[in-house]
């Protein structure tokens, strides 16, 4: 009685770790890095543990490895975006995101798409587009033609558009972009959720953490001290000066880089976190924090509403053929009572 038992416990474990597999989420995801970020930054941050990681926190949360990619940029390549200096449409505000400044970033951002569809036999992709890397993905997305002479949509290769502290907008006056038109350009001919209609879905996620404030106030953290060391004050007054750099306003409310309002793409999903930080270090120091975007603590407060707007299922399979995994849980529970 107990060898049998005992065999039909091993079919029953057998089954469930078959099961427990197919529970991974199969649809590929593209990390786009966020500007003056390495690849490496969304591994292993600041040289921490990789289970510090964003890619290890989607593994964690049934995404399959093998299908988790990052746009390859290294910080060294952002020196490219001066590319843009030799562009006379630079000078005009008039550049476009695949020119010389940005188009390196745009092209490398498709190839590695098509490189997780391919990986993936043919799923669409869940691009997640942190800080610049959010509005250059969708510059690549475009018009919604992916390439025209396979004649292949954007649509087909892309499921999912989620931005994490990305600037959709140019500053109200457009003249003090620092993408001299091209972020203008990308929001002017594809607004919104572009592409919503075609079934791609969006999600834009900004942080409230720090209010802008350009007054001297006493240090109330490390970073504060280094701030105010190098004559920049504290992190809000750092904000407040990014801030107004990016939208013409410093004395509004984000991440401590991008402006809350300025992250929220018209159309999509919107998502706001209190108390959440623009990258992997307090700005400009090398402080690391476990309060941004990707941070284990931070981002289970908007990938659920990812796979819902994607329409992912994040329990996995249910059921493989007649057996569901509880149902064996139940029977494997009635065998040991019985042995």
């Amino acid at each position: 009685m107990m060898n049998c038992n005992f065999f039909r416990l091993m079919v029953a474990f057998l089954c469930i770790v078959r099961l427990s597999n197919s529970f991974e989420i199969k649809t590929p995801v593209v990390i786009c890095p966020g500007f003056g970020n390495d690849l490496i930054d969304y591994y292993e941050p600041l040289k921490q543990p990789r289970e510090i990681g964003l890619v290890s926190a989607l593994e964690r949360r049934g995404f399959d490895p093998e299908l988790i990619f990052t746009v390859p940029v290294q910080r060294l390549d952002w020196l490219r975006v001066a590319g843009g200096l030799f562009d006379p449409k630079f000078y005009t505000n008039s550049a476009l995101p695949t020119g010389g400044g940005y188009g390196w970033y745009v092209q490398r951002l498709k190839e590695t798409i098509d490189q997780a569809y391919e990986k993936s036999i043919c799923e669409r992709v869940l691009i997640l587009g942190h800080s610049a890397g959010g509005w250059l993905a969708r510059a690549a997305m475009g018009d919604g033609v992916w390439c025209e002479e396979e004649k292949i949509r954007t649509s087909e290769r892309v499921k999912c558009l989620v931005t994490v502290g990305a600037i959709h907008r140019p500053p109200v006056d457009v003249g003090t972009c620092v993408t001299r038109g091209a972020l203008a350009y990308t929001d002017r001919n594809y607004p919104g959720a572009f592409l919503a209609d075609e079934g791609v879905a969006y999600v834009s996620v900004g942080g409230d953490a720090i209010v802008g404030d350009d007054t001297k106030q006493p240090p109330v953290s490390e970073a504060d001290e280094i701030y105010a060391t190098r004559g920049e004050g504290s992190s809000s007054r750092v904000a407040y000066t990014s801030y107004e750099a990016v939208c013409g306003q410093g004395d509004v409310t984000g991440d401590g880089i991008v402006p809350l309002d300025w992250t929220q793409l018209e159309g999509s999903r919107q998502i706001r976190l209190e108390g959440v930080l623009h990258s992997i270090n307090e700005a400009g120091t090398t402080f690391p924090t476990d309060r941004w975007y990707g941070s284990e603590g931070v981002i289970d407060r908007w990938l659920p509403a990812v796979l819902e707007e994607s329409g992912i299922n994040s329990k996995g399979i249910e059921k493989s053929g007649s057996f569901s995994l509880s149902s064996i849980q139940n029977w494997v529970q009635e065998v040991i009572k019985s042995s």
